[in-house]
Order: structure tokens, then C-alpha cells, then sequence
């Protein structure tokens, strides 16, 4: 069990008394992991794929409206020219969520719905090896996160991920970080519920055997920290530091953009 500094002031409850931790549960991409590389080849790739392919099955529709479905997927995905934007469905959703962004804008272009659900499937399909482990841009850990995750370890704090990312992305990323033996359970996309869901963060915490009160979480997203606030998660943070341009956080979070603001304090020590 520990207590949390965040820039040298320890974490507290509206009484001063300072909070203690058990446990530790972090989200993954933008947060553990710098992604952004990985997320925007990704994205890319499927807009190019779904052109592709819409122009071998409905060439006339996209030779009419080709541009718009680029476009469509562009701003669905939220991809820039050289960035991901970490509030968008790329960086926060699921491949589930992803998957119907890109059905919906192939309907908007002039697709009935099956078919516009099946050649999404497809344009995954053909690009999913470039996610996580198949990627040749894999993600890489956060500056500072290794000393942390040993920090916590040292005080017997335990570290979890949740994340929309599915088991294997999530144990890919953990094994080519280092950081396998250190991390004691996920909650990812494969189960249900899914984040934001609060019974989410509940059922990572029964797995860890820590009551949500006795947790920290730290995310890049708002759904993520409200998620922790609405299941009692008593120490919830903001991370920034994760993708080129900071994620736009609720400013009643505390947020901290290097793992170093983070102290970790063994309780009597």
C-alpha cells in the first residue's frame, strides 16, 4: 500500500487525509504507450484501402464521391496531416467503434447499409495487420513509465491496463516494453463490459482483488476519468504528455505530462 505525490503534494480526499493505494490501473494507448505513429499509419491505411476497394466495386460511385468518403473517413478517424487527434475515434475507440465510423461513411456516400458494413469488415480485415503486434511502427513506452511501474512494485502497488485495445495488442505492446512481469491484469476490448463503462473499471478491480477505493487510474481521455470517477476510483489523473498535441482534459482533473511529477510514497515509510 502506498501513497501518491503529484508534483511533491500528496494526494488527498476533501479532508486532507491522504489516500491509500493498492492498486494502479492505466490506460494504454496515449498513456503507457506513445501510439500516435503506429494509430496514424493505421488510419491512413484503411482510408486508402476503403477507396481501393470501393472503386473496384462501385466505380462510378467513386469516381461521383471518392473524395467525399476521404474526407468522411478523415475526420471520423480524426487523422491530420501528421497527428491523430487524441480525442478522436482512432485514439479512444474500440475496433468495433472504428468499424461502424467507417460503415457509416461508406453509407453517407452512397452504400446500403450490409454492404456498407461488409466492405468495412474488409478494409479491416486487409489492414488489421498494421495494429499492435504486426505493426512495423509499434508503439513505444512513455518516457519515465519504467521507473514508475518499478516504483509501484517496490511499494506493492499492483498495475493494470484497461484499454479499448483488444488482449493481444495489449500483451504485444507490454511484452516489447518490458513490462509483462510487471503488470498484474488488463480489462481490453475482448471483454465485456467495455470502457467507459464504470462495471468496466469494477471487474479489473475484482480481478486485482482491490476495492475501486483503494485505486488510482490514470488516462488520457475525459471518458476515461470520468469512468474512474463514477466508480469510485478516488485518485483519477490526467496524462497529456502522450501525443503531439495534448489531449483537451477536464481541468477539474489533475493532470501531469512526465511520469517523474509522480511520486510514489510506501505508506509508514
Amino acid at each position: 500500500m502506498a501513497q501518491l505525490l503529484l508534483r511533491g503534494q500528496t494526494l488527498a480526499d476533501d479532508k486532507g487525509i491522504p489516500h491509500q493505494i493498492e492498486a494502479v490501473l492505466f490506460d494504454k494507448d496515449g498513456t503507457l504507450s506513445i501510439s500516435e505513429p503506429m494509430l496514424h499509419a493505421l488510419a491512413s491505411a484503411r482510408i486508402s484501402v476503403a477507396s481501393q476497394l470501393l472503386a473496384q466495386g462501385h466505380p462510378e460511385l467513386a469516381a461521383a464521391r471518392g473524395d467525399e468518403l476521404v474526407e468522411l473517413l478523415g475526420r471520423a478517424y480524426g487523422l491530420g496531416e501528421q497527428a491523430i487527434d487524441p480525442a478522436g475515434a482512432t485514439a479512444v475507440g474500440s475496433r468495433q467503434h472504428n468499424l461502424i465510423s467507417t460503415a457509416t461513411a461508406l453509407a453517407q456516400v452512397g452504400l446500403g447499409w450490409p454492404e456498407a458494413l461488409a466492405l468495412g469488415e474488409s478494409v479491416f480485415t486487409a489492414t488489421d495487420g498494421l495494429h499492435g503486434q504486426g505493426s512495423q511502427r509499434r508503439p513505444i513506452a512513455t518516457p519515465g513509465l519504467h521507473q514508475l511501474v518499478e516504483a509501484l512494485g517496490r511499494a506493492a502497488v499492483a498495475c493494470a491496463v484497461i484499454s479499448n485495445d483488444d488482449g493481444a495488442g495489449i500483451a504485444a505492446f507490454l511484452a516489447s516494453a518490458n513490462l509483462t512481469c510487471q503488470f498484474q491484469a488488463h480489462w481490453s476490448a475482448d471483454h465485456t463490459p467495455h470502457k467507459p463503462d464504470p462495471a468496466a473499471v469494477h471487474a479489473l478491480c475484482a480481478s486485482l482483488e482491490v476495492p475501486p477505493d483503494r485505486c488510482a487510474l490514470i488516462g488520457d481521455a475525459n471518458s476515461d476519468l470520468r469512468m474512474a470517477k463514477q466508480a469510485g476510483v478516488p485518485v483519477v489523473i490526467g496524462f497529456t504528455a502522450g501525443w503531439s498535441s495534448p489531449p483537451p482534459l477536464d481541468p477539474c482533473f489533475p493532470c501531469l505530462s512526465h511520469w517523474s511529477e509522480l511520486e510514489v510514497r510506501v505508506c509508514g515509510a
